[in-house]
């Protein structure tokens, strides 16, 4: 028992201690963050940041297995999921500089037999996701069933190949699993070397990230970090369901730590792995047609932390969500692995970088008269005709972007607002006779946006039906949407609540006896009962796109 008590305090000393290059008060602040998100008996997580080679914080939190009570420790391994994503980009960049293909090829050239249905399809429009190719992972019969087979590379191709396109290559903007599998299935053809193989030869050995590996599920690797899901239950767990690391493939098969991916981020960044019009290439937003709004490049997300641009990617795979940024002009990297697909930790990242740099992440609210705050009201809309609606509301002026969710705005300045628990920030613009023409707006998305108020008339609001006990019960359950991301539909007499992984509960309206819409975003939920009134399927609309749901 003494030696059990020893081992366990140093275990404990070893995921606690760090560089004192944070002051004590941030360095309290992260663990507060951190504390608050992860229990002791719970999932867990580890975080790691750094800044110019330098570690300033590495720490683990939570449990790394429920079932045999194991702590998390820095040093275990989890899968990245999307993450992924980064490695196989940069892999395409790497044969691209040895003369082995290039992104302007057509994809027959490495699979002479795939049916581009008349479309030009590149290497590029795969890289970044403007393929029109239908992702597998949105197509309905990606069951829970078929997520337990094994594929080989030919096989998954097959299984999408033949889907009607979405749109003319290169003219939008869809994640697109299907895309990365496929560059995958490139990387093999000019290499010939399997994508593991080429992989761990050309990153992980050469760069010494010993703890990162393609993620077979048969090999024994040391520290590997178990993986849980939400349960039926409010507030339970239970082990992730199966899915054979075959089918994500380099869409988001890799294993790793939290400082391997720094050690990662350190090379890439530093111009360990590219040479610098790679790089660049790789960090340049794809630009689509009339100016459509981008921020995805090559296998990475370009945003803005309070001014700073932000080099970002996040991943979510059975069991494991994952985020991983990296601002260049600080230097600094922050890499948060977690092992549980129940909350997706991008929306730590961001606070992390902020706290590491002395960015205020909330400003300090501002009383402002309710007559004043008429003057914001207003139909607003961007350079591409999207439009965002400013209301007040019981005297709380509110924003709400078509397709998206209704937020609370806070003044802070003349004229300046800020949405709560974000980074987003509003600067309303008048002309010289003091009439509200503009609001400019920066979020971790993008630098700025500019929206043009109109004189279009506010929107009428939606127009809601009584339902009985008996006719909402039967929508009762949970709903599978893609692999760690499920809509959780509950029921309170008369009302009925959903929930997406890792977001709040909310009431939707019934619009039909079938259909219903939520007021806090632009989104509506169908359900729909087989012949004899059991309903096993729902489809989530949403910014012009329809998300089938599986009950699980």
């Amino acid at each position: 028992m003494k030696q059990l008590t020893l081992f366990s305090l140093l275990i404990l000393l070893s995921t606690t201690m760090q560089a004192q290059s944070l002051s004590t008060a941030v360095a309290a602040d992260i663990d507060k963050l951190f504390a608050e998100h992860f229990k002791p008996d719970r999932n867990g997580a580890t975080v790691m940041i750094t800044q110019k080679g330098k570690t300033l914080y590495h720490k683990a939190f939570g449990m790394a297995n429920l079932e045999l009570n194991v702590p998390m420790r820095t040093e275990h391994v989890f899968r990245i999921g999307s993450i992924t994503k980064q490695f196989t980009a940069a892999a395409i960049l790497k044969l691209a500089e040895e003369g082995k293909l290039n992104i302007q090829d057509d994809l027959t050239k490495f699979i002479p037999d795939y049916p581009t249905q008349g479309k030009k399809i590149t290497i590029e429009h795969l890289l970044t996701h403007t393929s029109g190719i239908q992702s597998y992972t949105d197509m309905p019969e990606w069951t829970p069933a078929t997520h337990r087979k094994d594929f080989t590379p030919e096989e998954m191709i097959n299984y999408f190949k033949d889907k009607p396109m979405n749109f003319e290559p290169g003219t939008a903007f869809n994640y697109n699993n299907s895309g990365y599998f496929l560059l995958g299935y490139i990387i093999e053809k000019a290499s010939g070397k399997t994508y593991g193989a080429y992989i761990t030869d050309t990153f992980f050995k050469p760069l010494g990230m010993k703890n990162s590996y393609y993620g077979d599920t048969e090999p024994l690797i040391k520290n590997r970090a178990s993986g849980y899901s939400q349960g039926d239950v409010e507030g339970t767990l239970v082990n992730a369901p199966f899915l054979s690391m075959t089918q994500p493939y380099a869409a988001g098969s890799l294993l790793s730590t939290v400082e391997d991916l720094n050690i990662w981020s350190q090379a890439l960044h530093g111009g360990k792995v590219l040479k610098p019009a790679s790089y660049q290439a790789m960090i340049t937003p794809y630009k689509l047609p009339g100016g459509a709004p981008n921020n995805y490049a090559y296998g990475l997300t370009i945003k803005n932390l309070l001014g700073s641009t932000c080099i970002e990617h996040s991943g979510g795979i059975h069991g494991f969500l994952s985020d991983m940024l990296y601002l260049p002009k600080e230097q600094l990297c922050v890499a948060i692995l977690t092992n549980c697909d129940c909350e997706p930790p991008s929306s730590l990242t961001g606070r992390v970088a902020a706290l590491a740099t002395g960015k205020p992440y909330q400003p300090e609210k501002t009383t402002v008269d309710t007559k004043q705050l008429e003057q914001y009201i207003g139909v607003y809309e961007s350079d591409t005709k999207e439009q965002r609606v400013i209301r007040l509301e019981n005297g709380q002026l509110t924003s709400q972007r078509s397709g998206g969710s209704k937020y609370n705005l806070f003044a802070y300045g003349p004229d300046q607002f800020f949405f709560e628990n974000s980074f987003a920030r509003v600067r309303f613009e008048k002309d010289k006779s003091g009439k509200v023409v503009r609001a400019n707006m920066t979020d971790r998305e993008y630098d700025l946006m500019i929206w043009t108020k109109t004189d279009k008339p506010l929107p009428a609001a939606r127009t809601e039906i009584t339902l009985t006990e008996a006719q909402l019960k039967p929508f009762e359950g949970e709903y599978e949407l893609a692999p760690g991301f499920n809509i959780k539909v509950t029921r309170e007499g008369t009302q009925l609540f959903c929930q997406a992984t890792g977001q709040s509960r909310f009431e939707v309206f019934p619009s039909a006896p079938t259909r219903f819409f939520l007021k806090v975003v632009e989104a509506d939920i169908e359900f729909y009962p087989d012949a004899n009134g059991v309903v096993n399927k729902m489809v989530l609309f949403q910014n012009g796109r329809e998300m089938p749901g599986i009950r699980r």
